[in-house]
This record gives C-alpha cells, structure tokens and sequence, in this order.
C-alpha cells in the first residue's frame, strides 16, 4: 500500500528533529550564558557576606512591618499569654541592642521594653538597627573568629551577630500572623513594599 502524501520518512523526522533541538539547545545556552554574566557578583562570595545580606534583609522586613502596623493594633496580642504587638518591636529592638553591642565588645542594655507609642517604639528599634550597623560594618573575614561576650560565655565576632539575625528573623516570623489577622499583609509579602493593605494577601 503506498504511503500518505504528507507521510515523512522516519530519516525525515529525525533530520528535523535534530536541527530543531540544536537550535533550542543553542538558545538555551546563550540565555544561561547571559543569565550568569547578570547574576556574577562584583566581589567574591563568603560566609561573612552572608550574614550581612541576611541581616539586611530581615532588618527591613522588621523595620517596616513596625511602620505598617496602625498604632491601634499595637496593643493587640492573639492570645491573653504572649506579647502585644509593640511588645514584639520592643523585644526585637532590646535583644538587638543587647546582641550587637556585645559585638561591639561594649555590652548594654535596651530601653525599649518601657516604650509605649508606635513613634517611641520605632525611635528604639531604629538607635538598635544603628547600633547593629556599625557592628556588622566593621566585620570581616579577618575578625570572624575573635572572641565576644554573649549570653552565657563567649562566641565569635560572627557567631555574635549571626545569631542576632536568627534572633531578628524569630522575632518578624511571630509579628506575621499579628499583621495577617488585622488585615495588614506583612513586608516580605507586600510586593509593592509601601502601605498596608487589606483583602489582598498573597
């Protein structure tokens, strides 16, 4: 029986299907090659880096969800045995100034906790970010590994503040649901990153 008309032979099919895939392949390729010039860092990658991103990073996320919040829910706590919400700024904001001036090999002690407004509160969380920001400004590889004063003995310069940032991400990981049950979407859900917003969580 003669074959259809459009029929192509099985050598046909494969011809075809080699060039199509070489050129899939060569576009691949090329994208990948872009997309790793784009993503090359300008200096070479480390631990101690890292742990200046991260603290970067929930720094903003605590910062503004302390703005976003109105100051009527400050005072609104889930359940009757955990903190309110300025609690939580003011807890954040103490065991930041307590942790980075240990760094800083110059131990103190935070004022937040006997804050009461959202602006007083903010004022404090913002003298820790400051605080802190001059303690993971001068870390460096070469002082990583030097001893520091902590809570119960001693850890490295590094130790120190990477435990600050665990703290800090602990600390905006409980002021979530205080945001998701008032209608506020928290900062690292916000996209936009300005305003509060209600019945748009993501």
């Amino acid at each position: 029986m003669a074959a259809p008309a459009d029929y192509m032979a099985p050598s046909g099919v494969c011809k075809g299907w080699v060039k199509i895939t070489s050129m899939k392949l060569f576009f691949l390729a090329a994208a990948a090659a872009v997309a790793l010039q784009a993503q090359a860092p300008n200096a070479p990658v480390s631990l101690i880096s890292e742990i200046k991103q991260n603290y970067t990073s929930v720094k903003n996320n605590l910062t503004r969800a302390a703005e976003k919040m109105p100051e009527e829910f400050y005072s609104f706590k889930p359940s009757p045995d955990v903190r309110t919400f300025g609690e939580e700024v003011a807890h954040g904001a103490d065991i930041q100034t307590m942790l980075c001036s240990m760094a800083l090999n110059k131990p103190q002690q935070g004022t937040a906790a006997a804050k009461k407004t959202k602006a007083e509160l903010i004022a404090a969380l913002n003298e820790s970010n400051a605080l802190c920001d001059q303690a993971y400004a001068v870390l460096t590889d070469a002082n990583a590994n030097e001893a520091r004063p902590f809570i119960r003995g001693q850890r490295s310069f590094a130790g120190v503040l990477d435990f600050n940032v665990g703290h800090h991400n602990e600390t905006y990981g409980t002021m979530v649901p205080y945001m998701r049950m008032k209608g506020v979407v928290p900062p690292s859900s916000d996209n936009a990153g300005a305003g509060a917003a209600k019945g748009k969580a993501k």
